[in-house]
Order: structure tokens, then sequence, then C-alpha cells
């Protein structure tokens, strides 16, 4: 099944954009970055690391190693080579054998209005690649999401989206501050919802336990 057809099929009337919480009734948002409120979190040495950690441990309780995945990147450019070089980034550095990334798809959306956009011209390229979480050096590739903001090297500074279609889920990770996760059904979160409760952004809390709780 094609990323469209599935997505059509279990997420209808989705788009794949932050804030993804927002955008469907089920779903959880997660704190990862959490200050000590000693100095600026650049200057806390546990800040990161604990980012990382939180990171790695929900996206491993949320795709078991042979799931059936899309890793989505989409990118806004005016330049289709420029969008292309920018892509390689997410795909060439993070997989295990370049042979997966035969697998790799592009498609592009004429006409994207961003927000930041005075014309509305811009064209959205999306690039999927259809894998497993075995194909993927996937900490490696948290951790360069989560410096986006950081200015800290490896980075990802690209939306990315993890499509589990064997579990009917979308994770997303938008910067250093939090990560959501939705589902086709609110069941497929229960065992999340209960083994990282400490760890939902308490603005949204009760949003989430209204679902779960």
């Amino acid at each position: 099944m094609s990323l469209e057809q599935f997505l059509t099929r279990q997420f209808p009337g989705l788009e794949l954009r932050n804030p993804l919480f927002y955008s469907w009734p089920v779903g959880i948002r997660f704190e990862l970055g959490v200050s000590d409120g000693t100095a600026s979190i650049h200057d806390q040495p546990a800040y990161l690391p604990g980012v990382y950690h939180r990171a790695i441990d929900l996206f491993e309780a949320l795709h078991a190693p042979e799931d059936d995945l899309y890793i989505v990147v989409d990118v806004h450019e005016f330049n289709s080579s420029h969008a292309q070089r920018r892509q390689l980034n997410v795909f060439a550095k993070y997989v295990k054998e370049r042979s997966v990334l035969y697998r790799l798809r592009q498609d592009t959306f004429s006409s994207v209005y961003l927000e930041d956009d005075e014309d509305g011209s811009y064209r959205k390229h999306r690039f999927s690649l259809r894998c497993s979480r075995s194909d993927l050096r996937y900490a490696a590739l948290l951790r360069a999401i989560c410096n986006q903001d950081m200015g800290k090297r490896p980075v990802v500074d690209v939306p990315v989206y993890v499509v589990n279609m064997t579990e009917q889920t979308v994770f997303h990770i938008y910067d250093d501050r939090g990560c959501d996760v939705i589902a086709a059904e609110a069941d497929t979160l229960r065992p999340v919802y209960a083994w990282f409760s400490d760890w939902i952004l308490e603005y949204d809390r009760a949003a989430v336990d209204g679902v779960f709780g």
C-alpha cells in the first residue's frame, strides 16, 4: 500500500504538518526537553542527553523492529535540486544499507501556502522511504532532529514524520521541546499513555486524559 493510500484510509483528511497533535482527535503530546531552571538550556549539560533519552525511548516503544514504516520528509523549496540535496541528509546518512535507498520516492505538490510565504508559490517536495526500524540508524536520526534548534551537529532541519502502517500511528518530533504521536484508534496508544504518563506535556494533559484517562 502506498503512503497516500494508507493516510487516506486510516487518517482521512489529515495533513502531515506541525502541530500534528492538534490535527487529529487521538494523540499524545510528550515533553522531551526538561529544564532544571538554573540556566539557559544551552548551558545545562544534562538537558540534551535527557531529550535524546526520551525521544529514543518513545520511538522504540512505538515502533517494533520489523514494523512496516514510512519515513516522510517534506521540503518546501523553489529549487528541486536544492530539495534533493537537503533530503539526502535524512536518508543517506541514517539508513544502514544503501540498497534501502532504492525504495525512496519523491512527489511534488505545487502552490503550497506557507504562513511566511507572501505569494504562496512554494512547491512541496515529499520524500518517502518505506522501511523498517531495523533498516535505520534511528538513534542517530532522532538525535539529529532534536539538535535542530540547539546549535549542535549533526542536524536534521526539515520536518520528519514516521508513519507506522503496522500500528497505524504517526510520530513527529517537532524540536527538542517535544514530540507528537497520533493513532487511528485510541487503544493503540493506551500502553504508551500509561508507561510514559509523566512525560505528557502539562499544557495538553487535560486533552490527552480526556481521550485516554
